[in-house]
């Protein structure tokens, strides 16, 4: 819920401009801290969700490890303090530059998503004189039951290595002089709310680790991803997600071996519900049939439902008059600039503070330049 006295403050900005709540934020990595300590997992926090310096600060000083995918994240996370042996990089198409980058900063690990990749990787460590750790991101085949755009783990996605290509890299290991596999990665989704999937994952997980077994290489860790979604409909009612029941269906069902270290990669579901995009209300234009509110912020500050057709909460901060139904628009030169159609909110009018909800992931951080739009600083409350 978005405090009245935080609306006072939301008064005095230029708009738009997202809005952390920090309390939120750090009520979140408490329960996410405390039950990955009793079920003795690790977590590196997904840095592409949202790399906001000050968001990164609270998830360092939390203790938790960077999953990163690009080199410019490595050299943020190595840059905020985030230590170099907590850092894993991942990605799919890792160029020359951000593997050197990563090998110079002594980086944890390195997750590999074809036999290509480690071939260069092997060839980069060799000119370093380094010996670069990897796991293995490995496609399980199971379908995540998410938005066709975030599914990652079918064997037609363009992330991982299938399991048809395993005997070949098993063949072809004792070449990588310069590389050393110590882990497995899985990555099926994002955005995921049925609990049921996860338990899907484990079995999986479960008999590709023992299929390496069978073939003489022992896993020293296993990288299960995130995923874990957030309640997009119901932002105040639950704000923080069910980590409970998420953690005991991986301690229940995966097979972990002898002082096998586990790690998750969580980063919408902790960040997502505590950031709001805030706008004002330009103009109300009455259509044949609907009524437009077009607000000031648009898909150059939250790309989320032009992209992914993406729901938000609409709340109308600063009116409590009679319901009525808008489509919310925002001003980009593009017809997908559009926040929600037949939204029903108080009667809207100009100048009212408009928040969209649950933009805590994939929101800033997908910001833009189109139409030389403005950028403002973000606000943050306790």
């Amino acid at each position: 819920m978005i405090s009245n006295s935080a609306v006072e403050l939301f008064q005095q900005r230029e708009t738009p401009f997202y809005h952390y709540d920090l309390t939120l934020l750090k009520g979140t990595i408490d329960s996410v801290k405390s039950l990955a300590k009793q079920f003795d997992f690790d977590i590196h926090y997904a840095v592409k969700a949202n790399s906001n310096e000050r968001i990164l600060q609270e998830l360092r000083d939390a203790g938790f490890g960077a999953d990163c995918v690009s080199g410019n994240e490595v050299k943020l996370a190595a840059e905020m303090g985030f230590p170099v042996d907590s850092i894993l990089f991942a990605g799919v198409g890792k160029t020359d530059k951000e593997i050197n980058l990563a090998l110079e900063l002594n980086i944890k690990a390195f997750n590999c998503e074809s036999i290509q990749e480690v071939e260069v990787l092997n060839q980069l460590a060799l000119a370093q004189d380094k010996v670069a750790e990897i796991a293995l991101r490995i496609n399980p085949n199971v379908d995540a039951k998410t938005h066709k755009y975030i599914t990652t783990g079918l064997d037609e996605n363009k992330f991982g290595i299938n399991q048809i290509d395993l005997p070949e890299f098993i063949l072809r290991l004792p070449e990588f002089s310069n590389v050393k596999l110590t882990g497995l990665h899985f990555h099926i989704g994002s955005q995921i709310t049925d609990m049921k999937v996860f338990k899907g994952l484990c079995l999986r997980v479960n008999e590709i680790q023992n299929w390496f077994a069978d073939n003489g290489v022992q896993i020293e860790h296993l990288n299960l991803g995130g995923g874990l979604g957030i309640d997009y409909n119901s932002p105040d009612k639950n704000s923080i997600p069910d980590f409970k029941t998420y953690f005991t269906i991986f301690s229940e069902f995966l097979e972990r071996k002898a002082n096998q270290k586990v790690h998750f990669e969580l980063g919408r579901s902790i960040v997502g519900q505590c950031g709001s995009l805030i706008s004002r209300v330009v103009f109300i234009k009455k259509g044949l049939n609907t009524s437009f509110a077009i607000v000031d912020a648009g898909m150059t500050e939250l790309m989320r439902p032009a992209l992914y057709q993406s729901y938000h909460q609409i709340d109308n901060l600063t009116s409590s008059g009679e319901e009525a139904v808008y489509d919310v628009v925002g001003p980009i030169c593009e017809s997908t600039d559009c926040f929600g159609k037949a939204v029903k909110l108080p009667e809207t009018k100009r100048g009212d503070l408009i928040a969209l909800r649950s933009a805590g992931a994939y929101g800033e951080v997908m910001t833009s330049r189109y139409n030389l739009r403005d950028q403002n600083e973000p606000l943050y409350t306790n």
